[in-house]
């Protein structure tokens, strides 16, 4: 068996596809394999809640996970070492950070002080064209701190990369800009530091403690949905940023208009600056991020292994990369590349990705459908026998696939990222009151998903 430390950070990458991230931060943060005893693995807790949850909530995820590393792994009992956790986190005021497999790479940590991770940097920050339009407005951003872009709103998907870009932001300001101060927090985090500030009437340190800041970027905002109190100690506090010239940067899974049980004041401050989503990476982005992250690791596996990953995963970067470190820890404890039929085996059995249409798929149904040829669809012309094809196109392009609206552009013929926009808006407006459009899109879907 593999050093305790590795086995556990291991299954951690397969919990953490199943939980989102604000529990897995909650309920797997300052958790270790403590032993192993004749199959029965001893994992460490801070304490009984913590103790008390895993085993009601996440048990079954744990040993499936374990044991898919290992077999031979028969039960997961849990030990409270709460002195033991929290001497080994005072060192140096830095709180250990649970990531994916390190590999041998140097342990990372979040400093306590503004909930930065280090390894958030742009530097490791893959750009393609599904979040272009997101690092560019975060450029934007670090360049006039307050000014450009203020909100900056970014929602998207789980897994992909939110978290990585709104942190760069916050250690790009930490690092260029000595005078001021960024914090990040995730809305779980502010509503539980809200509620206790209150129990505890300490609601004006509260204010205090928040305000001293000159960059506040809060993560999955729809998490404040249905919570008035603090929806309302929000608002007031995206004033005081807001009037005073002080950046402030939300991330959600979904847009603001899409967020349930959100005050209408707080949703259009939201909307006040600048949105901008992130999609689905295509398959070159995909590509590009796993010989990234297979470099960074140093483990270079073979290009065909990595193009099958990119093909066959397809919702999101956490999964492809913790499909990449599964690989690559199976691959270690056999000491040897695994052939591409045992990789195939190891994500059938454990990623189950979903098989979807290619843009070429999409093209080809959509021109038969239309009876014009399959390049008419990327021709620059405005005949009308033309245009509506394209822009149905497009629109399922990013309706069904959430497509990024410059790859849709790249793709059909270099458009710019504003005529998709523009032809997704419409074609989303008339199908409302078109019933022979909608009928057309069903019996296109029809044919796309069939097929």
């Amino acid at each position: 068996m593999q050093d305790h430390k590795t086995l556990w950070s291991n299954a951690l990458v397969e919990i953490e596809l199943e939980v989102s991230r604000a529990n897995f931060g909650t309920w797997f943060k300052n958790t270790k394999i403590v032993k192993e005893d004749d199959g029965i693995i001893h994992l460490g807790v801070p304490n009984a809640f913590v103790k008390d949850w895993l085993f009601k909530k996440y048990h079954k995820s744990i040993l499936r996970s374990l044991r898919n590393l290992f077999p031979e792994i028969r039960a997961v009992e849990y030990l409270i070492i709460k002195a033991e956790v929290e001497t080994e986190n005072a060192k140096a005021n830095l709180q250990p950070t649970l990531v994916s497999p390190q590999l041998n790479l140097t342990e990372l940590y979040t400093n306590r002080e503004d909930n930065l991770n280090p390894k958030y940097i742009f530097e490791s920050f893959i750009v393609g064209p599904f979040n272009e339009l997101a690092h560019a407005a975060t450029q934007a951003v670090i360049k006039q701190p307050g000014q450009s872009y203020n909100p900056l709103f970014i929602y998207g998907g789980t897994g992909l990369g939110k978290t990585h870009l709104i942190q760069s932001v916050g250690n790009y300001i930490k690092k260029n800009y000595p005078g001021k101060k960024a914090f990040y927090i995730t809305s779980e985090q502010f509503t539980v530091d809200y509620v206790n500030a209150m129990q505890n009437n300490k609601g004006n340190l509260f204010k205090e403690k928040y305000r001293r800041y000159d960059l506040l970027i809060i993560d999955d905002v729809q998490f404040f949905s249905n919570k008035e109190r603090t929806q309302e100690e929000l608002f007031h506090l995206f004033n005081h940023f807001h009037d005073n010239g002080k950046q402030i940067i939300f991330s959600s899974d979904k847009a603001p208009k899409q967020i349930p049980d959100i005050e209408e004041r707080l949703r259009s401050r939201f909307e006040g600056g600048m949105m901008v989503d992130i999609s689905k990476p295509e398959y070159e982005s995909r590509l590009a991020i796993l010989r990234t992250k297979s470099g960074q690791l140093q483990f270079n596996l073979p290009p065909e292994t990595l193009e099958y990953i990119a093909e066959v995963i397809q919702d999101n970067i956490r999964e492809l990369e913790g499909c990449l470190n599964t690989i690559i820890c199976q691959s270690q404890l056999k000491n040897r590349h695994l052939t591409l039929s045992e990789v195939k085996t190891l994500i059938k059995n454990n990623i189950k990705p979903k098989k979807m249409a290619s843009i070429q798929d999409v093209a080809n149904i959509i021109s038969s459908f239309y009876n014009i040829t399959e390049k008419n669809l990327y021709e620059k012309t405005r005949k009308k026998e033309v245009v509506k094809p394209r822009q149905v196109m497009m629109y399922l392009l990013r309706e069904d696939f959430n497509t990024s609206y410059p790859y849709i552009g790249q793709k059909l013929g270099g458009r710019d990222h504003t005529t998709v926009i523009h032809a997704y808006e419409k074609v989303k407006k008339e199908v409302l009151t078109d019933d022979n459009l909608k009928r057309e899109i069903e019996q296109i879907r029809n044919l796309i998903y069939q097929g």
